[in-house]
């Protein structure tokens, strides 16, 4: 476990399944990588600058279908005048509140270097060339899943630098990937235990807990009547490991500098984090119905691409077939998924957190296998245990139960 990196797919790591089983299908969902944190998890006043001058957020539009005029590449440079009487929000600098860091962007180029080296390289399963025909490419409406896909897709396809690649998106009511589509079931039954909740649980854990926001309130400037601030750690957990994940300190106070956050207190949010997780997404009775109401609408996408795989059905999105599909998701969108499948031991996925389904056949029988941070995927569910090679009638069946 890695929050700054989280283990993938690599060559080094990757256990080939027996040679009896033909690789038929791959559907990849990753969290994407490291950034600066959003602006609403950054301190009233911050004692540093965090600036973004080593790398360039490309953003403008081209004629297509058919080409017309040129465009510029052109891409966004943060800048503040005198003129301007307001601060920003957080951090001075020149980074947008979030963006995809330098670092980040690098991570995700060798994310795509590392997926090619085995589904190209090792499997011979994807083309030496990119074609749109067979391989797709998803991202969210957050900016941040763009950034990243950008460097992966160079990464996996070194041939498609700076030319046109498209980008699959829902419109962002509807959105299943990050997931953004209406749900007010779920909705209700996440507050009814979790953070903004009045439940005994989740009530205790932050009282258990009070002595540490009172801690960092005072040193941060934040006020210790916010609730967005207190429902979670949350907040905590991304300015903090954001800087850590960046090689930056840990914030001291404006005030007294030598007043400063400790390794010792860093580390205790972080494990708050990680308890908030996985009682959020797998310890509490309501998380499963929580997470597939509010990601069930994906997993019936991924169930319709497997069938699509073994010839079943329409296609999910024109008339190809996709035998690679790419999704560039959220830690959200992670934790759902996880939940769905029950994973073992829940953790907050971390940057670049990685889940793979691969669609197998033997003699005409189809077999799915899942990978989680590169390794075989372990759930509770009684009918899985590991995702090794399970009848992916067996999958989809439970997936049907759960979404119809």
């Amino acid at each position: 476990y890695n929050w700054c990196n989280m283990p993938h797919v690599n060559s080094q790591t990757y256990v080939r399944p027996s040679q009896e089983y033909k690789l038929e299908y791959v559907e990849v969902i990753h969290r994407h990588h490291k950034r600066t944190p959003y602006a609403s998890n950054t301190f009233p006043e911050e004692g540093c600058a965090w600036n973004c001058s080593d790398e360039g957020l490309f953003f403008g539009g081209k004629p297509l279908n058919p080409y017309g005029n040129n465009s510029a590449a052109t891409y966004w440079s943060v800048y503040t005048t005198d003129s301007n009487p307001y601060p920003p929000v957080g951090f001075n600098g020149t980074c947008q509140f979030p963006q995809i860091t330098r670092g980040g962007l690098d991570d995700s180029h060798q994310h795509g270097v590392d997926l090619k080296a085995v589904y190209g390289d090792m499997l011979g399963f994807l083309p030496s060339d990119y074609d749109p025909t067979s391989i797709s490419y998803r991202v969210t409406n957050n900016v941040i899943t763009p950034q990243v896909a950008s460097m992966l897709i160079a990464g996996m396809y070194p041939s498609q630098k700076n030319c046109d690649t498209p980008l699959l998106i829902q419109p962002d009511s509807v959105d299943s990937l990050e997931p953004n589509y209406p749900c007010t079931a779920a909705t209700a039954l996440f507050s009814s235990y979790g953070p903004g909740s009045t439940s005994p649980a989740w009530t205790q854990h932050l009282n258990a807990s009070a002595g540490l926001f009172a801690r960092l309130d005072s040193l941060s400037g934040v006020n210790p009547n916010s609730t967005g601030w207190h429902k979670s750690w949350d907040h905590y957990f991304d300015n903090l490991s954001a800087r850590l994940c960046h090689d930056k300190s840990l914030p001291c106070n404006i005030v007294n500098t030598t007043n400063c956050v400790s390794m010792a207190e860093a580390e205790q949010v972080f494990r708050l984090g990680e308890y908030e997780y996985s009682f959020i997404y797998r310890d509490s009775p309501q998380s499963l119905p929580a997470s597939v109401g509010s990601y069930g609408i994906f997993v019936a996408e991924l169930a319709q691409n497997l069938r699509h795989a073994m010839g079943e059905g329409a296609p999910p999105t024109g008339d190809c077939k996709v035998k690679y599909r790419h999704n560039v998701a959220h830690d959200g969108s992670i934790s759902r998924l996880l939940s769905i499948l029950q994973l073992e031991r829940m953790v907050w996925p971390g940057m670049g957190a990685e889940v793979v389904f691969e669609l197998y056949s033997k003699a005409g029988v189809y077999f799915l296998r899942v990978l989680w941070g590169g390794r075989v995927l372990r759930s509770s569910h009684p009918a899985f245990g590991q995702m090794d090679m399970v009848p992916v009638a067996q999958f989809l069946a439970y997936i049907d139960g759960l979404v119809g």
